[in-house]
């Protein structure tokens, strides 16, 4: 067995040991973030696709960066991810052949009510000014996924070089969504994430949405199942009846259906 089938089989034997017992036949691994993991839509969505095509579906849950590693190395059938650079670059590479847009929802800028900063607005480039003028604290990620990159480019828009010099109260937590929103609950602190997984997020003591509406905080998903040309052993045909119901009007519609407290968490926009 070759390093690759081994890794592959370590990924599987972990989704395994922490769920019930599945078909050999008919499933597959995807690597997908943890703000579609977290926000509680594969617990929604996946189930619907079993019924409808009989393919069990377990994700690896980690960064956009680290979801399109694992492409890579062909530790996984299909990716599923918010970063539409990455996975445009992923296409380029040849470990995919086509990508998929899915859905979308936005980013939003979360941090105490009382905003210290004075960041409250829908202008993220001004917030960010006024963060890094005012040495609040804020929560990065520091994970290079799709949410850390959204990031960097905002910081970017904002005149800030964090190569040079980091804000004074920036702290890089190398985490998912949810730790980095524990963090910013708990010390008071500005933290920027996706609305799905802020909607679904429960410990959220003295923090609120404090900036949304900006257009450059738009949060695009795209699919795309890895080519088994570079690794042969992947089930495509399996991962590709994932993706083509997904944005399937069956497919999308679960996804609209999706809804915390009455709130839609993600917004179809399948390409048709």
């Amino acid at each position: 067995m070759d390093l690759k089938m081994i890794r592959r089989c370590a990924l599987v034997l972990c989704a395994v040991l922490v769920a019930p017992a599945w078909s050999q036949d008919k499933n597959i691994v995807m690597a997908s973030t943890t703000s579609t993991e977290q926000s509680g839509l594969f617990g929604h969505l996946l189930p619907q696709f079993k019924q409808a095509t009989g393919i069990d579906v377990r994700v690896v849950a980690v960064g956009t960066g680290q979801a399109l590693d694992t492409g890579r190395r062909g530790d996984a059938d299909i990716v599923f991810v918010h970063d539409t650079a990455a996975e445009e670059k992923f296409v380029a590479e040849g470990f995919a052949t086509k990508r998929l847009p899915v859905m979308y929802n936005d980013f939003v800028v979360v941090g105490p009510a009382s905003d210290p900063a004075k960041v409250k607005g829908n202008d993220i480039a001004a917030a960010l000014a006024k963060l890094n003028a005012s040495g609040a604290p804020f929560i990065s990620r520091a994970d290079k996924s799709g949410t850390h990159a959204a990031e960097l480019r905002l910081w970017q828009a904002a005149g800030v070089d964090l190569a040079k010099a980091k804000p004074a109260g920036y702290k890089e937590c190398g985490c998912g969504m949810g730790p980095a929103l524990n963090m910013g609950s708990s010390s008071g602190a500005y933290v920027l994430t996706d609305r799905g997984t802020w909607l679904s997020f429960k410990n959220r003591g003295d923090l609120a949405i404090l900036v949304e509406g900006d257009k450059r905080l738009f949060n695009q998903y795209g699919v795309m199942v890895v080519n088994p040309a570079k690794h042969p052993h992947v089930k495509s045909a399996l991962a590709q009846q994932f993706a083509d119901w997904v944005v399937s009007p069956a497919g999308q519609q679960s996804i609209a259906d999706y809804k915390i407290g009455g709130q839609q968490l993600f917004f179809p926009n399948a390409e048709r």
